[in-house]
């Protein structure tokens, strides 16, 4: 495998080199049309060509807003090319999203296809350029970037409910990709089915990035369905698949023929909590290895995996090379024991920039040194790394973080509504979903579907609350917080309301 100081030198040596043009590099799934790293490497720098023509210059922040396709990989590619820094945005946002996100980290240059021109038409101070005009430019492909320079930028809602955006660097998508790829043996004989969105940093660089260093073939499937499994896997013959939890029990109730599942040699999981029990089955189902691995988007993607063929149920694996994975007790201090129990913190080559979005000027916010998970945690006398539990009040729903306080401030905004608390409460399927506790300041104005239809007018689909309780006060803690503890444990005890 070519290496060079970021993804875009490696790419540029191994994508030309005579060995690896006519190899198959990104499949499109339904229609079977498939590009080899030939066409890859002219398709990308033909986009970064069109943008450079179009006046993005190097290290410019710009946000992708098409849908899932071929050609928004070759779009997000392309402004790394460009030497420009993409930000995939979810699909399906509405315009006030868009705008928040754009306006919070300072994006003025947005890449959509036709669908997402229609949503960008109410932005204001926002270049949209159509990704189709871009497409037959003269080829460029910056070699002036640097490790330290942007990479990629990510939103995440974390624990403070603003959106901010991850800023990563080169020097981390390398690292992560450099770290992947050996511990999971990717190389040219792996064929990957890409489930998983192409905004989540799991979907990017595990499997769009390290694949395509790796000399992997990609089938981009279309968005996840559990139905299109069986006939996907039947039709590919895929050698990986890579999902969270809930897309794994949701597959449980297909069926699959021994053929599809012949060519699996695992699968990875990640992104969310999975208990044992659902882990045995899905092993069970697909026949084959369940791979979990562990990070944050703080962290490029990727810091622990149970290597394939020496995991250990109920671990989230090993450190990868070039990080710093170790629990800290509430003191602060390390702890180097096995079996102690501590937040899991996490240092090394693959930390973000910083965040963006968290000041009102939109100035880079630093990274520290090393970054606290808000997961606690132990470590084995082998080194295994284990989840016990979780810090911060974050509800990660089908794999997708949910910040309490997004919600909180939208359904505060009704003026008859006092006070509001929204915490997640377990689910079989999904593994959380959001609850929502309103104290209404008349008790007889208890109107559930202005809260539903408002929350479906300012939010995406994942923030509607599974369920909202109408209660005469919010429990508070002794010094006067709300205690979001007691909610949950009232969810698992009662239906309140």
């Amino acid at each position: 495998m070519h290496t060079g100081p970021t993804l875009l030198h490696a790419y540029a040596i191994s994508w030309r080199s005579e060995s690896w043009r006519s190899s198959p590099a990104l499949t499109h799934a339904d229609s079977g049309h498939t590009l080899n790293y030939e066409a890859l490497f002219a398709r990308v720098s033909s986009m970064a060509g069109g943008l450079r023509q179009a006046g993005v210059a190097p290290r410019t922040l710009v946000a992708v807003a098409m849908e899932r396709s071929i050609e928004s990989v070759i779009a997000i590619l392309g402004i790394m090319a460009a030497g420009a820094c993409p930000c995939p945005l979810e699909p399906r946002l509405t315009s006030q999203e868009i705008e928040s996100r754009l306006r919070t980290v300072g994006i003025q240059t947005v890449l959509a296809d036709a669908p997402g021109l229609a949503t960008l038409e109410a932005l204001s101070k926002t270049r949209v350029l159509q990704a189709e005009t871009l497409v037959n430019a003269e080829a460029f492909w910056a070699d002036d970037i640097q490790p330290h320079d942007p990479g990629l930028l990510l939103f995440t809602s974390g624990s403070t409910g603003r959106p901010k955006g991850v800023l990563l660097s080169h020097r981390g998508l390398l690292n992560n990709a450099r770290g992947v790829i050996p511990a999971t043996g990717l190389d040219a004989t792996h064929k990957l089915l890409h489930i998983m969105p192409l905004y989540h940093t799991n979907g990017l660089n595990n499997q769009l990035f390290s694949p395509l260093l790796a000399r992997s073939q990609i089938v981009l499937g279309p968005r996840f369905r559990a139905s299109d499994m069986p006939a996907l896997l039947e039709q590919h013959r895929p050698t990986i698949i890579t999902g969270v939890p809930t897309m794994y029990s949701r597959m449980l109730d297909q069926s699959f023929t021994p053929e599809s599942l012949a060519a699996l040699r695992f699968a990875r999981c990640g992104s969310a909590p999975i208990t044992q029990e659902l882990h045995k089955r899905i092993e069970a189902h697909l026949q084959c290895p369940l791979v979990i691995s562990y990070g944050l988007s703080e962290a490029t993607c990727t810091s622990t995996i149970n290597p394939p063929h020496m995991r250990k149920l109920g671990s989230i694996g090993k450190a990868l090379p070039n990080q710093d994975i170790h629990l800290r007790a509430s003191d602060g201090s390390v702890i180097t024991e096995a079996g102690i129990e501590g937040e899991i913190c996490i240092g090394g080559d693959s930390l973000m920039m910083g965040y963006l979005g968290t000041s009102a000027d939109g100035i880079l916010e630093p990274a520290a040194s090393v970054i606290h998970s808000g997961d606690l945690g132990h470590v084995d006398e082998d080194d295994y790394f284990y989840i016990t539990g979780r810090l911060k009040d974050v509800i990660i729903r089908g794999g997708e973080n949910i910040s309490p306080a997004i919600i909180e401030h939208v359904i505060s905004t009704l003026p008859w509504v006092r006070a509001c608390c929204v915490v997640g409460r377990p689910d079989a399927d999904l593994g959380e979903v959001p609850v929502a506790f309103v104290v209404p300041a008349d008790p007889a104005l208890k109107d559930k579907p202005a809260i539903e239809i408002l929350i479906k007018e300012q939010l995406s689909r994942i923030y509607q609350p599974e369920e909202i309780y109408f209660i005469d006060s919010l429990p508070e803690n002794s010094v006067g917080k709300v205690d979001r503890k007691a909610l949950a444990l009232n969810l698992a005890t009662s239906a309140p309301g």
